[in-house]
C-alpha cells in the first residue's frame, strides 16, 4: 500500500478568486475542496441543504480566510439562483463553481422505484445542470471568464451492481461537462470534472459495507482509498490558472477506469 502523502501547504493557486462550493458541509470532498480553496488564497462561499451542518462548517473554516455560507438545495432552481446571486453580491463576483452535490444509494434496477431513480438523478445530474447554468450566465455577464469543476465518478465509466441510477447520473455529469465546455469556450470559461472512486471519510464508512469498501480498495493501484483532500487538490488545479488550456475534460482521480 502506498502511504498517504504529507498534507500540502498552500501555494496561492486560487489567490483572490471567489469560489462557490455546493454540498460543502459534510466530511467528504466538498468540505475538503472548500478548505483547500481557502488555503490556496480563495474567498469561499459554502453551500449545503443542511443548515445546521453548514453553520458548523462555516465556524470550522472561518479562521482560514474569507468565507461565507448560503443554504441551498440544488433541486430547487430558485435556491440555486439565490446562491449564485448571493455569492456575487457578497464578494462582488464569482470566479469558480465547484459542483459537488450528489446523492447515491444501492438498489437493483429490478427493485428500483421511479422515485428512487428520479431523486438520485435530480440531485446529482439536474442539480449540477442548474448550478452550472446559473454560474455560466453570471460568468458571461461579468465578462472575465470563469471555471466550473464538476464532481463525477469512475462509476460513470464502469458497471457496478445496484448503481444504475448513480452511474447514469454521473455519466450524465461527464457528458454535461464536455458539452457545456464547448458551449462557453468563446467566453473564456472552462468546464472540467474529476472522477474519483473511493475517497474515504466518516459518512462513507458509515453507509458502505466493509466488504464493498475492501473490494473497491483492492482495485486501486495505490492499495488504499484516496483522502478527500487528494481529490480536492485536483479540483483546485482545474479551478486555477494553471489549467488555463484545459476544458471539457474528465480527470480520473483513481486507477479504476473500468
Amino acid at each position: 500500500m502506498i502511504p498517504v502523502p504529507k498534507y500540502p501547504e498552500g501555494a496561492n493557486l486560487l489567490r483572490d478568486k471567489v469560489v462557490v462550493v455546493t454540498a460543502a458541509a459534510g466530511t467528504g470532498i466538498g468540505s475538503a475542496v472548500a478548505q483547500r480553496s481557502l488555503e490556496e488564497g480563495a474567498k469561499v462561499v459554502l453551500s449545503d441543504w443542511h443548515e445546521r451542518r453548514l453553520g458548523e462548517k462555516l465556524d470550522e473554516l472561518s479562521g482560514l480566510g474569507e468565507v461565507h455560507a448560503i443554504p441551498c438545495d440544488v433541486t430547487d432552481e430558485s435556491q440555486v439562483q439565490a446562491l449564485v446571486d448571493g455569492a456575487a453580491a457578497q464578494f462582488g463576483r464569482i470566479d469558480v463553481l465547484i459542483n459537488n452535490a450528489g446523492l447515491g444509494g444501492s438498489k437493483s434496477i429490478v427493485d428500483m422505484t421511479d422515485e428512487e431513480w428520479t431523486r438520485v438523478l435530480d440531485v446529482t445530474l439536474n442539480g449540477t445542470f442548474r448550478a452550472t447554468r446559473a454560474a455560466l450566465r453570471t460568468f458571461i455577464a461579468q465578462g472575465n471568464g470563469g471555471a466550473i469543476v464538476n464532481n463525477a465518478s469512475v462509476i460513470g465509466w464502469r458497471a457496478q451492481a445496484e448503481q444504475a441510477h448513480y452511474a447514469a447520473a454521473k455519466a450524465g455529469v461527464m457528458a454535461l461537462t464536455r458539452c457545456a465546455a464547448v458551449d462557453v469556450a468563446e467566453h473564456g470559461i472552462r468546464v472540467n470534472a474529476v472522477a474519483p472512486s473511493l475517497a474515504m471519510h466518516p459518512f462513507l464508512a458509515k453507509v458502505t459495507t466493509e466488504e464493498l469498501l475492501a473490494e473497491l480498495t483492492s482495485r486501486e493501484a495505490s492499495g488504499r482509498a484516496a483522502q478527500p483532500w487528494e481529490v480536492a487538490n485536483v479540483m483546485v488545479f482545474l479551478a486555477s490558472d494553471y489549467a488555463s488550456y484545459l476544458t471539457g475534460e474528465v480527470i480520473s482521480v483513481s486507477s479504476q477506469h473500468a
